[in-house]
Parts: C-alpha cells; structure tokens; sequence
C-alpha cells in the first residue's frame, strides 16, 4: 500500500518544528523514518503533516563526558556502530544496536525514532530501561526530562505529548570495570526479539554483586526491570546455584504476552535461558 496523502516539511530549527506540530493536531514527526514509513504504508497512521527534522542542527550529536554519554535524538544506529569510544564508554549500548534489524535500516534509523515507537521488543528502550537512562523532550511548554522507565507506558505508547519532540537520550557513567551482556532471540535475525535481555552489575572489593540491573524486552508489554532478580543476585557471589536461580525467578516473575509468534510460556522460558546465559557471560573476561 501506499501512505495517505500527506503535507511535507522540514523546518531549520527546533522552534519552527514545535510551532508546526501545535498548528496542526494531526501532524506527525519523522527522523530516519524506519519505523514511521511502514505505519504510513499500512495507513495505520495517515497524518496530514509531517514535519522532518533532518535540518535541525544539533540533534545528530555523540557526546562522552565524565557524567555519562548523551546521543542526540537524530542519532542513527550506524552513528553508533561507528563511534569508536562507544566501546569503553558505553559497551553494553555497542553490543545491543548490532542486533538492530539489519544493516540498510541501522544506516537511516535513529535514536529518537525507536524511543517514540516505542516497540515493546526493540533494544534501545530496553537498554535505556535497564541502565536508567533518561530522556529529554521539548514542546510548546518547554523542555522536560524524564527517566525512561516513566516514559513507556505501552506497546506504542509514551508519555510524549503530541507537540512534544525527543531531542536527547542520556545514558549515566559507565565504570570501566562493570559487568554486562545482552543477548536477544528471534526467528531470523534481524527479526525483532521473542525475547531479549540486557544486563549489567558492578562487583565490591570483596566480588560480590552490587548495582545489578536486568532488562526485558519482548517478552512484556513494555521495556521492564526484573527487580525480583537483582535484589536475588545484590550482596551474593556469582556462581552456577545463583545463575540457575534467578533464570528461575526471572521466568516466575516475567509477564510475557500471548501472540501468533509464540505462546507465554515459551517467551517465559526463554527469558530464563537469556538470563541463565546472560550472567554466564557477563562472568567471562572481555578483551580490552
């Protein structure tokens, strides 16, 4: 199919982009367009403006300061796959945009297009879930920050307002000694995730787990935090009994949907091989 007719814009600044969103109640915001382009095609979504924010300067930034990293909303995926100091900066982040669909999409999707899609199975909300990341929006009100656990309410769903645009997603500092691992399952790779999960923990002088965070993506209706689990591994040392355990409890406590791809009970069964797996790896020595 092919999308409604639409009007077309792309405004030089932030402001005008803001003022063109509150003129019309029906406009919509477009980045790299890899998840908007579908909608429009399958008409589940026919906006009667779209307001393109490829001439806004300052959105397609990559900072690494001593707080953290901060990715501008235009930010594409091979942005990142190339960013170099990505690697000691922010590695867990690295390693789940390789598993973004394939390499044409990873070369025009963008930060501020998955965050507003908001797809339940998609790996930067989850990442920005897991490592407590927060996200800045600016609208006719102003500007806002929000934790990015606050900000998914759904699948497809945010707390953005209409006239709202994602202008930067920011991820705390990384410890250079940190644990982590994401791992996803799909048929097909490139495929979005039956399941998949994100996870990182700090260790103190003496090796036990401190700080743990653990992500699900896929298997909920939203990007989620296994709380139940970290609290099991926070204050313990990692061994095989511990693994095995909180596979076990992350399956007990996953709420995983229903759907043609695969039944609760396999996405719940595969959240608990991930995390099984995920903290296997994360035990392992990384080359530098």
């Amino acid at each position: 199919m092919k999308p409604a007719p639409f009007r077309y814009h792309a405004p030089a600044t932030l402001g005008e982009a803001v003022d063109l969103l509150v003129s019309d109640p029906d406009a919509m915001v477009i980045a790299g367009g890899q998840s908007l382009m579908p909608v429009l095609a399958l008409r589940l979504a026919t906006p009667s403006l779209l307001v393109d924010l490829r001439r806004v300067r300052g959105l397609d930034a990559i900072a690494i300061g001593d707080s953290g990293v901060r990715l501008g909303a235009r930010v594409r995926w091979r942005d990142i796959e190339d960013h170099g100091p990505l690697e000691i900066a922010h590695p867990l982040l690295r390693a789940a945009i390789a598993h973004v669909a394939h390499y044409q999409i990873r070369n025009r999707g963008t930060v501020g297009g998955s965050l507003a899609h908001a797809d339940p199975a998609a790996e930067l909300p989850g990442v920005a879930v897991t490592c407590e990341a927060e996200i800045t929006l600016v609208g006719a009100a102003g500007s806002r920050t929000i934790r990015a656990a606050e900000f998914f309410t759904g699948p497809l769903s945010t707390v953005r307002q209409r006239d709202e645009i994602i202008t930067e997603l920011y991820l705390p500092f990384w410890p250079k000694d940190r644990h982590w691992a994401f791992l996803k399952f799909a048929q097909r790779q490139g495929d979005f995730a039956l399941a998949g999960i994100a996870l990182l923990y700090d260790e103190d002088q003496d090796g036990r787990v401190r700080n743990a965070h653990i992500g699900v993506i896929g298997a909920c209706d939203r990007p989620q935090r296994l709380i139940e689990v970290e609290t099991l591994l926070n204050g313990h040392f990692i061994d095989k009994g511990l693994i095995q355990e909180a596979a076990a409890t992350a399956a007990r406590t996953v709420d995983p949907p229903e759907d043609l791809h695969a039944p609760a009970a396999y996405r719940r069964a595969l959240v608990a091989t991930l995390v099984e797996r995920g903290l296997h790896s994360a035990t392992q020595p990384r080359r530098v």
